[in-house]
């Protein structure tokens, strides 16, 4: 297009003024120019990649270790060095590490007793054997020290409805000890459940079957992808969010703490000793069991002794002593300053801090975030801004509950609740093949739209969507409800829209010293194009967030999520004097307000946003802050009853499995209880709970509606 010719010293018309911005506007480049240049970045950095993971992986780096504060270092050095302002905030937080651990198994004569070295072997050839000695002792974090002698029960999985079948089968838990394998539900829950049955301590054991290929052939790690016999998987038994002892306040220096005695009397740290062990150590308690033959699916894999049910004649006696320290935890924060909206935040997360080498947990996750911050930073040299500021956090002492990225939301709650567009979560970003998804459903499409443009790592013939449908027909995108990574904080405590992404499920190393560079470079991801994809769909949700003019939230993906909750709530309480009239006039409501303002999306679009005048920008605005705020509005002040800190009515942790994510949380433990009791009360409760969530619906419509009532 050409501009009009100008006379020397004549003054410029409207007309003049509009070819001069339209021609402007041409010069610029578009920013789906940069997206699919982000994009682009992507085909020799696998080594970039590695090395990264190398790097950070040389050492186990459990929270408030040396080694973790020389990852930090390395985190922090490596932004710096791709231009992006970093700097580190330091916490206190009180984490717990082993003093001394035992366990001796009394089994029936002539067999002699059996003392068990809880160590996990070195393999031959290991490169790590150096550092092994800096592994810590396996143990459970937050564990109660103490002593427990008793014959074993074993308990399959430990679920509740794995105790209400032991009862049934004539097996009681009371007094005993409680063996139970990995697996179903979160660590912690299978501790509770066991002290709710009565046991008085708890062993939990990698069962070959779930973790060891299932018996036959005797490969494993690092001949194979599968649990050595020596491994364990530690881990937490916390099931809260963020510094035990500073429940809603962020955990500085010299802060105000809650005393050991409340910490136990919240509910969320155990109060038996308990002692994570191997499948080589728990197949030879197994093997000391008497009694009722276990149903079949409690049974292991080929190979394995027959599962009883006990209790005994095996005696264990096992004795943990554990301390808790206020440790400095790291997080290192990279902040891209937007260009246009400043004031508006992406966020993208991952925790650096790991049980023992980490490579797939968390430090695939961690390589990944370096290989974004690595490619915003071309781009900038390429010109690019981002209309929104874009914030990198490397988080601390995620594995001992979520406790870097909780305490950091919880100093900057008010600036997050009013400022942050979204969250962006990586973990365990590759643990092997297979696309997987997580997130609010605002977020779904976005998600959908960014597999479309990343070429499948394992076939680079095929989008990662097209391997995706192929697999699961229509791909299913699960929700944050869950307690699993650092999303919890933002979800549960405040309600920012989040997602979460990664390829493979779970794997078999899982929290051992055998998650190391070598695993995942022999069988998680051995040409590190697994990461690379994960970067490219991670970073190309954050720059749509970030620089798309009007923000790409789908609502309507949230009309069909409750409709769908709706209906199976439908069928709980068909059969009692409940309503759920109120629910779904507000689902109704949420459907109208999602439609009008999809029109209103659409409306701006089509008047070619580039011309700027002060009513459309303000108009743009206005509308962007109705879609990040509506996610706010399923929130509830008193949060979840005797789960205050959870204030999303909608998605939350599952009372007895913090693995497990529960649609209307609130509603179904009170249904829960109802069944239990039966009293006229307790399904009063559960009305009282569906009339909660109608309203925080009701004030999402309202929030996407933009008008005063």
């Amino acid at each position: 297009m050409k501009s009009p010719t100008m006379v020397a010293g004549a003054v410029p018309t409207l007309v003049d003024v509009a070819t001069s911005i339209t021609l402007f506007y041409y010069l610029i480049p578009h920013p789906s120019f940069y997206h699919s240049l982000f994009l682009s970045l992507s085909s020799d950095n696998q080594s970039h990649v590695s090395h990264h993971l190398h790097i950070l992986t040389r050492r186990p780096h459990p929270a408030g270790s040396a080694a973790n504060a020389a990852a930090a270092a390395y985190v922090l050095s490596s932004l710096t060095s791709y231009n992006i302002p970093s700097h580190i905030k330091h916490y206190f937080a009180a984490l717990t590490y082993p003093i001394s651990r035992s366990l001796l198994l009394t089994r029936p004569p002539p067999q002699p007793p059996l003392e068990f070295p809880l160590r996990q072997e070195i393999y031959p050839g290991d490169p790590y054997a150096d550092v092994a000695d800096q592994v810590e002792p396996t143990f459970h974090a937050y564990a109660k020290s103490g002593t427990a002698a008793g014959a074993v029960v074993y308990a399959n999985y430990g679920r509740i409805e794995d105790y209400e079948k032991l009862k049934l089968m004539g097996a009681d838990a009371s007094g005993n000890i409680v063996l139970a394998r990995y697996g179903k539900i979160f660590r912690g829950d299978i501790v509770r459940n066991a002290y709710a049955a009565g046991a008085i301590g708890v062993l939990i054991f990698t069962d070959r079957k779930d973790y060891g290929g299932g018996g036959g052939a005797a490969r494993w790690f690092p001949d194979d992808k599968w649990m050595p016999p020596s491994g364990v998987q530690v881990g937490t038994l916390y099931d809260g969010e963020g510094d035990p002892t500073t429940p809603g306040w962020p955990s500085t220096e010299g802060c105000e703490r809650i005393s050991d005695v409340e910490v136990e009397n919240s509910g969320n740290v155990p109060v038996i000793p308990s002692l994570p062990i191997s499948w080589a150590d728990g197949d030879a308690i197994i093997r000391s069991i008497d009694g009722q033959v276990a149903p079949d699916d409690w049974q292991g894999g080929e190979g394995a002794p027959v599962y009883r049910t006990g209790p005994g004649p095996g005696i264990v006696n096992l004795t943990y002593e554990g301390k808790q320290v206020i440790s400095k935890i790291e997080n290192v924060i990279g902040i891209i300053e937007g260009s246009e909206e400043p004031d508006r935040f992406v966020i993208l997360g991952n925790h650096r801090d790991a049980w023992t080498f980490g490579a797939a947990d968390p430090n695939s996750g961690t390589a990944c975030l370096l290989e974004v911050a690595e490619r915003l930073w071309k781009l900038q040299k390429k010109g690019w801004k981002p209309r929104r500021t874009i914030v990198l956090c490397n988080w601390d002492a995620e594995e001992y509950g979520l406790i870097g990225s909780t305490e950091w939301v919880e100093e900057n709650r008010q600036m997050l609740a009013a400022k942050a567009v979204a969250y962006l979560n990586v973990d365990v970003a590759v643990a092997g093949a297979g696309f997987k998804a997580a997130a609010t459903p605002q977020l779904d499409e976005l998600i959908v739209q960014a597999t479309k443009q990343v070429l499948d790592p394992d076939n680079s013939s095929q989008t990662i969507y097209d391997s995706w449908i192929s697999s699961e027909r229509n791909p299913v995108i699960d929700r944050l409800g869950d307690g699993g990574s650092d999303y919890g904080a933002f979800v549960h405590h405040i309600g920012i829209p989040a997602a979460d992404v990664s390829f493979g499920g779970g794997y078999p190393v899982y929290h051992s010293m055998y998650d190391d560079f070598v695993w995942m470079s022999k069988f998680g991801d051995p040409m590190f194009r697994r990461h690379a994809a994960v970067a490219s769909v991670w970073g190309l949700v954050a720059l749509k967030l970030a620089d798309d003019e009007i923000l790409p939230f789908d609502y309507y993906s949230y009309v069909l999520e409750l409709k769908k909750s709706a209906e199976g709530l439908k069928i709980e309480v068909s059969s009692r004097h409940i309503t759920l009239d109120p629910l779904l006039e507000s689902i109704n409501e949420l459907e109208r307000a999602a439609m009008k303002i999809n029109d209103e999306r659409k409306e701006l679009q089509r008047t070619k946003l580039w011309i700027r005048s002060r009513g459309n920008v303000q108009k743009v605005r206005e509308v962007n802050d109705r879609l990040m705020m509506a996610e706010r509005a399923f929130t509830d002040a008193d949060g979840l009853p005797g789960r205050s800190l959870f204030k999303h009515l909608i998605y939350a942790p599952s009372k007895h499995n913090n693995y497990g994510s529960k649609d209307l949380p609130a509603v179904y433990d009170a249904l829960e209880e109802a069944k239990r009791r039966n009293t006229s009360e307790s399904w009063r409760s559960v009305q009282h709970e569906i009339w909660r969530v109608s309203r925080v619906v009701m004030q999402a419509s309202l929030c996407l509606n933009g008008e005063l009532t």
